[in-house]
């Protein structure tokens, strides 16, 4: 057991559970008491019990690195005590200029010019006004729609929501309020790609960018897509003169098993989002990083094509500080062989439970393993079973998943399949 200390709580959680918190995703007249959490190490969460659980989801997939990385931590601790933020209006710092410049290199192509946020749904936003404003700078007019893609995902504002699968997706009850956009099917085969083609080709004078998640839709029930894929909607957008924008916000940083999921495609969008495990999990912030073409057109001397946006924690050199020391490790650790063993050990673990009469299919890429259920599932009686069997998963829809840290031991690794397998296997049709 790893040994953790733990604050006293005189208060007991049951007694102070707040009526003031709104949690995210959850009815809360029905919710059951959430657990509470007082420490975090390596791959697990501590809870204030003394119970530890193994964490299978990496905290919505961020801790790339575990939990407390002890790099990451005194990186922040040294920025905290120099300067832990400053508006980024008409200043500028090292953290963020160092980051700035680290991710122009690793991200493909002339993907150079990175503009910072503070949350995956609001770095989509900024890739969707980029996109507008790039047609509107142009003197072009009336391009104000994506195309994207059924199964999809892009975030809870309210651009990002547009942009979600309109009738399978958690946000379809807004379909009258969000802007309006074009969806289709991926092309994974010939006929959706000849639709799509003659989509873009129908409504080209209307869309200013198509946007996809590379490789796998992850919140939209990890649906996987090979690389095939995604390089022919890079084609059709080019041969229509759309520019591309890949949401990375769930496959950046290794968890596809290479760096960028889009380089397993040699796809280079125009505008790529970054977030989640940027930091490796420790602070929130977010990155829309656009090709020179892109930013060209908001470079002029005409003050109204300036991109009108600043959230007031963009690049907080807290967070620059946490993401700069993730790359660190991304340099110096082993994380993509990391992902490689995941992926081996999932697949010997998970592949297997094909045959269970519950399952419907199991997905695997790199470091991330799905088992999708058949019918709909008791969401809230699977949570509780993985909770006694000492593990922390979080079923969505029909899907159990798993995307642990990059650095998660082999028996922990093996405890969260056996977990998985246990529950799964006794589940009736």
């Amino acid at each position: 057991m790893t040994q953790v200390a733990i604050a006293s709580h005189p208060v007991a959680m049951s007694e102070r559970r707040s009526d003031h918190l709104w949690r995210p995703y959850t009815q809360m007249k029905l919710a059951a008491p959430p657990l509470e959490a007082v420490a975090t190490s390596g791959s697990r969460i501590i809870l204030a019990d003394r119970r530890e659980l193994i964490d299978g989801i990496a905290s919505w997939w961020t801790a790339v690195h575990g939990y407390n990385h002890p790099h990451i931590r005194e990186a922040v601790g040294d920025q905290l005590a120099r300067m832990p933020h400053v508006m980024f209006g008409g200043l500028t710092h090292t953290p963020a200029e160092r980051l700035a410049a680290r991710l122009a290199v690793l991200l493909p192509g002339d993907l150079n010019h990175v503009f910072f946020t503070d949350s995956g749904s609001v770095a989509v936003e900024v890739a969707l006004k980029m996109a507008v404003q790039f047609w509107l700078n142009r003197g072009v007019q009336g391009r104000t729609r994506v195309l994207a893609f059924r199964g999809g995902y892009h975030g809870d504002t309210m651009g990002a929501m547009s942009a979600c699968d309109p009738d399978e997706g958690m946000h379809h009850r807004f379909g009258a309020y969000v802007p309006a956009q074009i969806f289709c099917e991926l092309p994974k085969n010939a006929e959706w790609e000849a639709a799509l083609d003659a989509t873009m080709a129908s409504h080209r004078h209307e869309l200013a960018a198509v946007i996809v998640e590379p490789l796998v839709q992850g919140a939209g029930g990890m649906l996987m897509h090979p690389p095939e894929t995604l390089a022919t909607i890079a084609r059709l957008s080019r041969r229509h003169g759309l520019p591309l924008i890949v949401d990375e916000i769930f496959t950046g940083f290794g968890r596809t098993g290479t760096l960028f999921a889009c380089e397993q495609a040699g796809v280079v969008p125009d505008i790529l989002c970054l977030s989640k495990a940027l930091t490796g999990g420790t602070m929130a912030l977010a990155a829309t990083v656009a090709t020179s073409e892109i930013f060209s057109a908001f470079w002029s001397d005409d003050p109204a094509q300036a991109l009108m946006h600043g959230p007031t924690f963009m690049a907080n050199p807290l967070a620059c500080a946490a993401a700069n020391a993730s790359l660190d490790l991304f340099e110096t650790e082993p994380r993509l062989a990391q992902a490689e063993a995941i992926r081996e050990q999932l697949t010997a673990g998970l592949e297997p439970l094909r045959a269970a009469k519950a399952v419907a299919d199991v997905r695997i890429l790199g470091a991330i393993g799905a088992v999708q259920l058949r019918g709909n599932p008791d969401l809230a009686a699977l949570k509780a079973a993985f909770v006694e069997h000492g593990v922390w998963v979080r079923p969505f829809g029909n899907i159990v998943y798993l995307t642990p840290a990059l650095t998660i031991a082999k028996d922990d690794l093996d405890r969260l399949i056996e977990a998985v397998r246990g529950i799964v296997s006794g589940l009736s049709v």
